[in-house]
């Protein structure tokens, strides 16, 4: 009894022994392990992020530009997580509440970003063990056929367990075009599985706010779980000019003359709306400058010192709006009647 034990032992091992050199030759070849696999091992052998304390997170939270109205609600989050904590040691009863959350606003307002220290604030405060952020679409979440779509939720919900998933343009999980659409059987096992999970699972939900609010509206069981939203404006032209110093200051440039109004002229005169991209436009807008340095300077790199490959100048970022089909608006070319509706 015992050999037969171990000899279906030892089959089994070659049996996974022998899928793994195929799955190896199959990306030697150049192709790609399907995400069943390959997500699960990743996460396996993935380093969990060092937990930090919440003053830390509080500190970095802090550092973002603008966002204050979105740093003051999640400041009242955690002290309110903070302040049942202390209830709890006192042996007073905990106050049962969703944290569960609407994320409402336009790409590039740091929503994902202020998602991940949330994760990290909630391991912090001892609401979750892990802490560790799972991003995914609807691509991640909606299977092809019949009977996938519930496998595959469950499998991204389990990755995200003891942590928070983060759903970018959850909208499109109820707007499918298709007649056979499976985005509402996502939904219902999203639902079910936050109840399942209730004291493991934080779920954000993040999106244009028109779409969000449709969203929210085609389930009867999600306007209930999700009864939080905070809201993401778009950013000003003054933070807009604060956050592509940071992108500077980060990468070791320098603005040079001339950069500020050129910067000014050109984030000031892009048009605002659903397909602005905020942050995402100021960092493209960056690295085009950079493009334009590149050329600007390599025709003489023989003879060039430290200093001027760090240093960015208006005629860059002029070159870099050009190339993204955005004209500077100038101050002085503007008509009056745009420059009060501004």
């Amino acid at each position: 009894m015992r050999g037969n034990l171990l000899e279906m032992a030892r089959n089994r091992l070659e049996d996974v022994a022998r899928g793994l050199r195929v799955i190896g030759e199959r990306l030697s070849a150049g192709g790609e392990a399907p995400d069943w696999l390959t997500e699960p091992l990743a996460d396996a052998f993935r380093r969990p992020e060092p937990a930090l304390s919440l003053a830390a997170l509080q500190v970095e939270l802090d550092s973002l530009t603008g966002l204050e109205t979105v740093k003051e609600q999640v400041r009242a989050l955690v002290a309110f997580l903070e302040v049942q904590a202390e209830r709890e040691r006192h042996g007073l009863p905990e106050v049962a509440t969703s944290q569960h959350l609407v994320f409402l606003g336009n790409p590039g307002t740091g929503k994902t970003t202020v998602a991940r220290l949330l994760a990290q604030m909630y391991r912090a405060t001892g609401l979750l063990k892990r802490g560790q952020l799972v991003e995914v679409d609807r691509a991640g979440l909606v299977g092809q056929y019949v009977g996938t779509t519930a496998l595959k939720t469950d499998r991204v919900i389990k990755r995200a367990l003891d942590g928070v998933l983060f759903i970018d343009e959850a909208y499109a999980l109820s707007r499918g075009m298709e007649r056979q659409d499976f985005g509402p059987e996502a939904i219902e096992t999203l639902l079910k599985r936050m109840e399942d999970y209730r004291h493991r699972l934080v779920v954000i939900v993040a999106g244009y706010p028109r779409l969000m609010h449709e969203f929210l509206d085609s389930n009867p069981g999600l306007r209930s779980r999700f009864s939080r939203e905070i809201t993401f404006p778009d950013y000003s032209t003054n933070e807009l000019l604060e956050i592509t110093r940071t992108f500077a200051r980060d990468n070791e440039y320098v603005l040079g003359d001339g950069t500020d109004a050129e910067l000014r002229a050109t984030l000031g005169g892009a048009a605002r709306g659903e397909r602005f991209g905020n942050a995402r436009f100021a960092r493209t807008l960056f690295e085009h400058a950079l493009n334009a340095q590149a050329l600007r300077l390599a025709h003489r790199l023989d003879g060039i010192d430290r200093a001027e490959l760090m240093m960015l100048r208006g005629e860059d970022f002029a070159a870099a709006a050009a190339a993204l089909g955005e004209e500077p608006l100038r101050v002085d070319a503007r008509p009056a009647f745009w420059r009060r509706r501004r």
